[in-house]
Formats: structure tokens, C-alpha cells, sequence
């Protein structure tokens, strides 16, 4: 009788071990996603701020060569223009789309992604 309680018990805590572990691999998948798509933020956030610079260094600059203090950021904003149409036009690429979304994927989920490479090996 004794021997079936200790069995039991061994058994219990085994069980009781892999949910902790399970839970400690979930909480450090999750904080991973997090932190690489708050990083993914910030470098949005800091590519749009860069891309403001150039664009308003590069109108003004048009600007001085065509001697018109408005051309330069008309011939800018039609860049942009040019540019949403096109991304316009394409959005329901499935091209565009995949290679889209497999980059996120690989950024977001790398972890993950490189846990189940080392276990199909």
C-alpha cells in the first residue's frame, strides 16, 4: 500500500513539474513576442521620423534649385502619391502579401521558429 501512495506522489509532482515548465516555456514565448514586436515599433517609429528628415531635406532642397518655395514639396508630395498609388494598386497582391507576412512572421516568431528547426533535426 505504501509503495502505491509514494508512486502516486512521484507520479503527481512529475506532473506537476512539466506544467511549471510549460508554463515557464509559454511566459518566455509570449515576453519574446512582445519585446520583438515592441522593437518593431520603435524602428517603424523611428524609419517614419528618418523618412520625414529626408523627405523635408529633399523638398526643400528641390525647392532651391527650381527657385520656387512651393515646387519642392509639390514634386515631393506627388512622389508620395505615385508611391500610395502603387501600394494601392498592389495591395491585394498575394506575392506582396506573403512576402509581407513571412517577414513578420520571422521577426515576431523567431524563436520559435528556430526551436522547431533544431527539433526536426
Amino acid at each position: 500500500m505504501l509503495k502505491v501512495t509514494e508512486i502516486v506522489q512521484t507520479v503527481k509532482s512529475l506532473v506537476e513539474t512539466r506544467i511549471n515548465i510549460v508554463k515557464q516555456e509559454v511566459q518566455d514565448e509570449f515576453l519574446g513576442i512582445v519585446s520583438r514586436t515592441i522593437l518593431l515599433i520603435v524602428i517603424g517609429g523611428l524609419t517614419l521620423l528618418v523618412l520625414l528628415f529626408f523627405s523635408l531635406s529633399l523638398a526643400f532642397y528641390l525647392s532651391t534649385h527650381f527657385e520656387s518655395p512651393f515646387l519642392g514639396f509639390l514634386i515631393v508630395g506627388l512622389l508620395y502619391l505615385v508611391l500610395l498609388l502603387a501600394l494601392y494598386m498592389g495591395r491585394y497582391s498575394i506575392g506582396i502579401q506573403e512576402k509581407v507576412q513571412g517577414g513578420l512572421k520571422d521577426f515576431i516568431f523567431s524563436k520559435i521558429k528556430k526551436r522547431e528547426e533544431k527539433e526536426d533535426e
